[in-house]
């Protein structure tokens, strides 16, 4: 038996992609803190080039620099601090040098990659499902967490993850091409339409274009067929959320809520369980 073959093996398969899923996790930790601060950086240069202004000048930041660090006192973090779920257990949650609290989104967001991935290797076995599943869940869950700390939903994770299911598609990974393409199409189209009639009816904005982007980028591996289901999920998930956030942490109506997350959950029951769903509330009405 080969090595590949060996690795691809049912037994063996989902507990490497549940390794490679914490270690993605950590890095998707990095992109949820980074990308946003990232994104304003890049719109001070462009107001500055506007302006007619020189750029500010300021340390190098991306996704790969400068090392991690505790925000609290600047310590950098070694790569013995830095291993998944592990450290922070080791830690108690908390820095070494000068015992800040670290985050429980952290090892929340390792510990949803690794099963995320343990999962989707379980499910389609080795092949290009299982690593489009794998990458489709982990991009939801980096939009989910940026979308909650910032409102934003980053064009650099909708859009690529909106083309990746469209060319997996062209094979009929999960649906035929046509359905993907129509729902791109249909979700874009359809939030668009709600932003525009609430914002007629009302005068607000109810949704940012990060949520039409997400929307389609969901279409575009699930098909039109799903997305009355993520949309009703979404919704009825959203809305208790929302509910539950006025009555019991006393928030404001006023106070906006990121339709992202929800969006995010819906299209992962959307992915996984579908079309079970779709067949069974079909066979309750008829």
């Amino acid at each position: 038996m080969s090595d590949l073959a060996a690795l691809a093996h049912p037994s063996v398969f989902p507990w490497i992609a549940l390794v490679a899923g914490l270690a993605v996790g950590s890095f998707l930790n990095v992109v949820i803190h980074r990308l946003p601060a990232m994104m304003e950086r890049d719109w001070q240069d462009q107001c500055a080039d506007l302006r007619g202004e020189p750029r500010p000048e300021l340390e190098r930041f991306n996704l790969a620099r400068p090392r991690s660090r505790c925000p609290a006192c600047g310590n950098a973090i070694s790569a013995l601090e830095n291993i998944p779920l592990l450290s922070y257990a080791l830690l108690r949650g908390r820095c070494s040098a000068c015992a800040a609290p670290i985050g429980l989104r952290y090892p929340v967001v390792e510990a949803l990659a690794g099963l995320a991935g343990l999962y989707c290797a379980s499910r389609y076995g080795f092949g290009a499902a299982a690593f489009g599943a794998m990458l489709f869940a982990w991009a939801l869950i980096a939009a989910s967490a940026i979308d909650m700390d910032t409102q934003l939903l980053p064009d650099a994770v909708t859009l690529p993850l909106l083309w990746t299911g469209l060319l997996l598609n062209t094979a009929g990974t999960y649906v035929d091409l046509r359905s993907a393409v129509i729902g791109a199409a249909g979700g874009y189209l359809f939030l668009w339409s709600v932003y525009w009639l609430f914002k007629f009816a009302t005068g607000k904005e109810g949704m940012g274009f990060g949520d039409f982007k997400l929307l389609a980028a969901i279409g575009a591996w699930i098909g039109w067929q799903m997305l009355p289901l993520v949309v009703l999920l979404s919704s009825f998930i959203g809305a208790a959320v929302g509910i539950a956030l006025i009555v019991l942490a006393k928030r404001g109506r006023g106070v906006p809520i990121p339709f992202g997350p929800y969006l995010a959950a819906a299209g992962i029951v959307g992915l996984f369980w579908g079309p079970q769903l779709t067949r069974y509330y079909a066979a309750k009405l008829l």
